[in-house]
Protein backbone atom coordinates (compact mmCIF):
# COMPACT_ATOMS: atom_id res chain seq x y z
CA UNK A 1 0.00 0.00 0.00
CA UNK A 2 2.84 2.39 0.82
CA UNK A 3 4.34 1.69 -2.60
CA UNK A 4 1.03 2.57 -4.23
CA UNK A 5 0.83 5.80 -2.29
CA UNK A 6 4.35 6.84 -3.25
CA UNK A 7 3.30 6.74 -6.89
CA UNK A 8 0.36 9.13 -6.42
CA UNK A 9 0.48 12.47 -8.17
CA UNK A 10 0.42 15.52 -5.91
CA UNK A 11 -3.08 16.59 -6.97
CA UNK A 12 -4.51 13.13 -6.36
CA UNK A 13 -2.91 12.81 -2.94
CA UNK A 14 -4.18 16.26 -1.98
CA UNK A 15 -7.74 15.20 -2.83
CA UNK A 16 -7.33 12.03 -0.77
CA UNK A 17 -6.11 14.16 2.15
CA UNK A 18 -9.20 16.32 1.71
CA UNK A 19 -11.45 13.26 1.88
CA UNK A 20 -9.77 12.20 5.11
CA UNK A 21 -9.96 15.74 6.53
CA UNK A 22 -13.71 15.88 5.92
CA UNK A 23 -14.25 12.40 7.35
CA UNK A 24 -12.34 13.17 10.54
CA UNK A 25 -13.66 16.68 11.22
CA UNK A 26 -17.12 16.61 9.60
CA UNK A 27 -17.91 12.89 9.72
CA UNK A 28 -18.97 12.70 6.07
CA UNK A 29 -17.91 13.46 2.50
CA UNK A 30 -19.43 13.10 -0.96
CA UNK A 31 -18.65 13.70 -4.61
CA UNK A 32 -19.98 17.25 -4.64
CA UNK A 33 -17.50 18.20 -1.91
CA UNK A 34 -14.60 17.21 -4.15
CA UNK A 35 -16.18 18.82 -7.19
CA UNK A 36 -16.74 22.14 -5.39
CA UNK A 37 -13.32 22.22 -3.73
CA UNK A 38 -11.13 21.12 -6.65
CA UNK A 39 -13.29 21.68 -9.73
CA UNK A 40 -13.07 18.03 -10.82
CA UNK A 41 -15.68 16.12 -12.79
CA UNK A 42 -18.24 13.69 -11.37
CA UNK A 43 -16.24 10.77 -12.71
CA UNK A 44 -13.00 12.05 -11.20
CA UNK A 45 -14.67 12.60 -7.81
CA UNK A 46 -16.05 9.05 -7.88
CA UNK A 47 -12.63 7.70 -8.82
CA UNK A 48 -11.02 9.57 -5.90
CA UNK A 49 -13.56 8.21 -3.41
CA UNK A 50 -13.06 4.67 -4.67
CA UNK A 51 -9.29 5.12 -4.58
CA UNK A 52 -9.53 6.27 -0.96
CA UNK A 53 -11.58 3.18 -0.07
CA UNK A 54 -8.84 1.10 -1.65
CA UNK A 55 -6.29 2.62 0.69
CA UNK A 56 -8.43 2.68 3.84
CA UNK A 57 -11.50 0.41 3.45
CA UNK A 58 -12.50 0.74 7.12
CA UNK A 59 -12.45 4.53 7.15
CA UNK A 60 -15.74 5.23 5.42
CA UNK A 61 -18.99 3.55 4.48
CA UNK A 62 -21.81 4.66 2.20
CA UNK A 63 -24.99 5.79 3.96
CA UNK A 64 -27.79 5.12 1.46
CA UNK A 65 -30.39 7.14 3.36
CA UNK A 66 -28.16 10.23 3.58
CA UNK A 67 -26.63 9.52 0.15
CA UNK A 68 -23.14 10.30 1.39
CA UNK A 69 -20.05 8.56 2.71
CA UNK A 70 -19.74 8.65 6.51
CA UNK A 71 -16.82 8.00 8.83
CA UNK A 72 -16.42 4.31 9.63
CA UNK A 73 -16.26 2.99 13.19
CA UNK A 74 -12.76 1.68 12.48
CA UNK A 75 -11.46 5.02 11.18
CA UNK A 76 -7.69 5.49 11.39
CA UNK A 77 -5.88 8.42 9.71
CA UNK A 78 -3.96 7.31 6.65
CA UNK A 79 -3.03 10.46 4.72
CA UNK A 80 -2.80 13.12 7.42
CA UNK A 81 -2.28 13.44 11.15
CA UNK A 82 -5.29 15.26 12.64
CA UNK A 83 -4.01 18.46 14.21
CA UNK A 84 -6.24 20.69 16.33
CA UNK A 85 -3.84 23.62 15.96
CA UNK A 86 -4.03 23.51 12.16
CA UNK A 87 -7.83 23.26 12.24
CA UNK A 88 -8.10 26.25 14.58
CA UNK A 89 -5.55 28.22 12.55
CA UNK A 90 -7.63 27.61 9.43
CA UNK A 91 -10.78 28.65 11.27
CA UNK A 92 -9.12 31.85 12.43
CA UNK A 93 -7.73 32.59 8.96
CA UNK A 94 -11.20 32.32 7.41
CA UNK A 95 -12.89 34.33 10.15
CA UNK A 96 -10.23 37.05 9.94
CA UNK A 97 -10.48 37.26 6.14
CA UNK A 98 -6.96 35.95 5.53
CA UNK A 99 -8.21 32.78 3.83
CA UNK A 100 -11.15 32.86 1.42
CA UNK A 101 -14.10 30.76 2.54
CA UNK A 102 -14.03 28.66 -0.62
CA UNK A 103 -10.37 27.81 -0.06
CA UNK A 104 -11.00 26.33 3.38
CA UNK A 105 -11.45 22.59 3.85
CA UNK A 106 -13.85 23.20 6.75
CA UNK A 107 -17.35 22.50 5.47
CA UNK A 108 -19.44 24.19 8.14
CA UNK A 109 -17.64 26.94 10.02
CA UNK A 110 -18.62 27.01 13.70
CA UNK A 111 -19.37 30.43 15.24
CA UNK A 112 -16.09 32.17 16.00
CA UNK A 113 -14.89 35.33 17.72
CA UNK A 114 -11.55 36.61 18.96
CA UNK A 115 -10.20 39.48 20.99
CA UNK A 116 -9.55 42.30 18.51
CA UNK A 117 -6.00 42.97 17.37
CA UNK A 118 -5.10 46.41 15.99
CA UNK A 119 -4.16 46.35 12.33
CA UNK A 120 -0.45 46.83 11.76
CA UNK A 121 0.45 49.20 8.96
CA UNK A 122 2.96 47.15 7.02
CA UNK A 123 3.31 48.63 3.55
CA UNK A 124 3.22 45.84 0.91
CA UNK A 125 5.95 47.53 -1.14
CA UNK A 126 8.14 47.70 1.96
CA UNK A 127 7.53 44.02 2.67
CA UNK A 128 8.33 43.13 -0.93
CA UNK A 129 11.59 45.07 -0.76
CA UNK A 130 12.64 43.47 2.53
CA UNK A 131 11.81 39.95 1.35
CA UNK A 132 13.65 40.63 -1.91
CA UNK A 133 16.72 41.80 -0.01
CA UNK A 134 16.63 38.64 2.10
CA UNK A 135 16.44 36.43 -0.99
CA UNK A 136 19.25 38.27 -2.78
CA UNK A 137 21.46 38.73 0.32
CA UNK A 138 21.39 42.49 -0.08
CA UNK A 139 21.72 45.45 2.24
CA UNK A 140 19.04 48.13 1.94
CA UNK A 141 18.95 51.74 3.07
CA UNK A 142 15.78 52.33 5.07
CA UNK A 143 14.16 55.38 6.62
CA UNK A 144 13.29 54.09 10.07
CA UNK A 145 11.23 55.70 12.82
CA UNK A 146 12.23 54.54 16.28
CA UNK A 147 10.81 55.51 19.65
CA UNK A 148 14.21 56.67 20.81
CA UNK A 149 14.42 59.42 18.19
CA UNK A 150 11.90 62.20 17.45
CA UNK A 151 12.62 62.07 13.71
CA UNK A 152 13.04 59.17 11.30
CA UNK A 153 16.59 58.33 10.34
CA UNK A 154 18.20 56.76 7.30
CA UNK A 155 20.34 53.70 7.98
CA UNK A 156 21.72 50.67 6.17
CA UNK A 157 20.51 47.27 7.34
CA UNK A 158 21.16 43.75 6.04
CA UNK A 159 17.97 41.73 6.58
CA UNK A 160 18.14 37.94 6.59
CA UNK A 161 14.80 36.81 8.10
CA UNK A 162 11.32 37.89 9.16
CA UNK A 163 9.76 37.20 12.56
CA UNK A 164 6.39 37.53 14.25
CA UNK A 165 6.26 38.26 17.98
CA UNK A 166 2.59 37.35 18.36
CA UNK A 167 1.56 40.94 17.75
CA UNK A 168 3.87 42.62 15.22
CA UNK A 169 6.07 41.66 12.26
CA UNK A 170 9.81 42.34 12.33
CA UNK A 171 12.78 41.82 10.07
CA UNK A 172 15.92 40.41 11.64
CA UNK A 173 18.84 42.37 10.23
CA UNK A 174 22.42 43.45 10.78
CA UNK A 175 22.50 47.17 11.51
CA UNK A 176 25.54 48.90 10.02
CA UNK A 177 25.20 51.86 12.40
CA UNK A 178 25.20 49.81 15.61
CA UNK A 179 27.28 46.97 14.16
CA UNK A 180 24.90 44.37 15.62
CA UNK A 181 22.02 42.10 14.65
CA UNK A 182 18.72 43.67 15.70
CA UNK A 183 14.96 43.50 15.13
CA UNK A 184 13.30 46.19 13.03
CA UNK A 185 9.53 46.60 12.97
CA UNK A 186 8.29 46.49 9.38
CA UNK A 187 5.59 49.05 10.17
CA UNK A 188 8.27 51.61 11.14
CA UNK A 189 10.18 51.38 7.86
CA UNK A 190 8.89 54.50 6.13
CA UNK A 191 10.90 54.38 2.91
CA UNK A 192 13.65 52.45 1.10
CA UNK A 193 15.95 54.18 -1.33
CA UNK A 194 18.92 51.97 -2.16
CA UNK A 195 20.43 48.53 -2.10
CA UNK A 196 23.85 46.90 -2.38
CA UNK A 197 25.46 43.56 -1.77
CA UNK A 198 25.39 42.45 1.86
CA UNK A 199 28.77 42.14 3.59
CA UNK A 200 27.57 40.16 6.62
CA UNK A 201 26.51 36.51 6.60
CA UNK A 202 23.28 35.48 8.30
CA UNK A 203 25.27 32.62 9.82
CA UNK A 204 26.93 35.17 12.09
CA UNK A 205 23.63 35.88 13.86
CA UNK A 206 24.19 33.42 16.70
CA UNK A 207 21.04 34.38 18.61
CA UNK A 208 18.92 33.65 15.55
CA UNK A 209 20.49 30.25 14.92
CA UNK A 210 20.51 29.05 18.52
CA UNK A 211 17.52 27.78 20.51
CA UNK A 212 16.68 27.68 24.19
CA UNK A 213 14.03 25.54 25.85
CA UNK A 214 11.64 27.11 28.31
CA UNK A 215 10.20 24.82 30.95
CA UNK A 216 6.97 26.19 32.38
CA UNK A 217 4.74 24.86 35.13
CA UNK A 218 1.69 25.93 37.13
CA UNK A 219 2.24 28.70 39.63
CA UNK A 220 3.29 27.00 42.88
CA UNK A 221 0.71 28.95 44.91
CA UNK A 222 -2.23 27.60 42.93
CA UNK A 223 -4.45 24.98 44.56
CA UNK A 224 -3.97 21.42 43.30
CA UNK A 225 -7.23 21.50 41.34
CA UNK A 226 -6.28 24.84 39.77
CA UNK A 227 -2.81 23.55 38.87
CA UNK A 228 -4.38 20.57 37.11
CA UNK A 229 -6.53 22.90 35.01
CA UNK A 230 -3.48 24.97 34.00
CA UNK A 231 -1.59 21.76 33.16
CA UNK A 232 -4.42 20.82 30.78
CA UNK A 233 -4.43 24.29 29.21
CA UNK A 234 -0.74 24.05 28.32
CA UNK A 235 -0.55 20.34 27.54
CA UNK A 236 1.83 19.74 30.44
CA UNK A 237 3.28 16.37 31.30
CA UNK A 238 4.52 15.61 34.80
CA UNK A 239 3.73 19.17 35.78
CA UNK A 240 5.64 21.00 33.07
CA UNK A 241 5.65 21.92 29.40
CA UNK A 242 8.72 22.47 27.23
CA UNK A 243 8.70 25.30 24.70
CA UNK A 244 11.53 25.75 22.20
CA UNK A 245 12.26 29.26 21.00
CA UNK A 246 15.00 31.00 19.03
CA UNK A 247 17.19 32.96 21.41
CA UNK A 248 16.61 36.06 19.27
CA UNK A 249 12.87 35.81 20.00
CA UNK A 250 13.20 34.89 23.66
CA UNK A 251 12.14 38.29 24.98
CA UNK A 252 8.95 38.24 22.92
CA UNK A 253 8.12 34.67 23.97
CA UNK A 254 8.55 35.53 27.65
CA UNK A 255 6.45 38.66 27.28
CA UNK A 256 3.66 36.83 25.47
CA UNK A 257 3.60 34.12 28.15
CA UNK A 258 3.62 36.70 30.92
CA UNK A 259 7.01 35.49 32.17
CA UNK A 260 8.90 38.74 31.70
CA UNK A 261 8.02 40.02 35.19
CA UNK A 262 8.38 38.75 38.74
CA UNK A 263 5.72 36.01 39.27
CA UNK A 264 5.03 37.52 42.69
CA UNK A 265 3.88 40.77 41.08
CA UNK A 266 0.48 39.27 40.20
CA UNK A 267 -1.98 36.95 41.87
CA UNK A 268 -1.33 33.24 41.12
CA UNK A 269 -4.72 33.01 39.37
CA UNK A 270 -3.62 35.80 37.00
CA UNK A 271 0.01 34.70 36.54
CA UNK A 272 -0.95 31.01 36.20
CA UNK A 273 2.46 29.76 35.02
CA UNK A 274 6.07 30.25 36.07
CA UNK A 275 9.43 29.61 34.40
CA UNK A 276 10.92 26.52 36.02
CA UNK A 277 14.39 26.56 34.49
CA UNK A 278 15.41 30.22 34.78
CA UNK A 279 18.56 29.24 36.68
CA UNK A 280 19.44 26.59 34.10
CA UNK A 281 19.12 29.11 31.28
CA UNK A 282 21.78 31.16 32.98
CA UNK A 283 22.20 34.80 33.88
CA UNK A 284 21.72 37.04 30.89
CA UNK A 285 19.80 34.43 28.89
CA UNK A 286 16.45 35.75 30.08
CA UNK A 287 16.56 39.34 28.79
CA UNK A 288 14.96 42.46 30.13
CA UNK A 289 13.31 45.09 27.97
CA UNK A 290 16.47 47.16 28.16
CA UNK A 291 18.59 44.29 26.86
CA UNK A 292 16.29 43.48 23.97
CA UNK A 293 18.03 43.63 20.60
CA UNK A 294 15.32 45.75 18.99
CA UNK A 295 15.56 49.11 17.32
CA UNK A 296 12.76 50.66 19.35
Amino acid sequence: MENDRSELRWGVEQRLEFIEFRLFWEGHVNRSDLMDQFGVSVNQASTDLNRYIGFAPDNMVYDKSARTYVRGSGFKPHFLEPDASRYLAQLRSVADGILDREDSWIADLPPYAAAPTPLRGVNPVTLRSVVGAIRRSEAIEVKYQSLSSPDPRWRWIEPHATAFDGFRWHTRAFCLIDNAFKDFLLSRILDIRGSRESETSADEDRDWHSEVTLEVGPHPDLADTQAKVIALDYGMRAGKAKIKVRKALLYYALRRLGLDTDPAARKPQDQQIVLLNAAELGEGTVPTAGAMAQEG
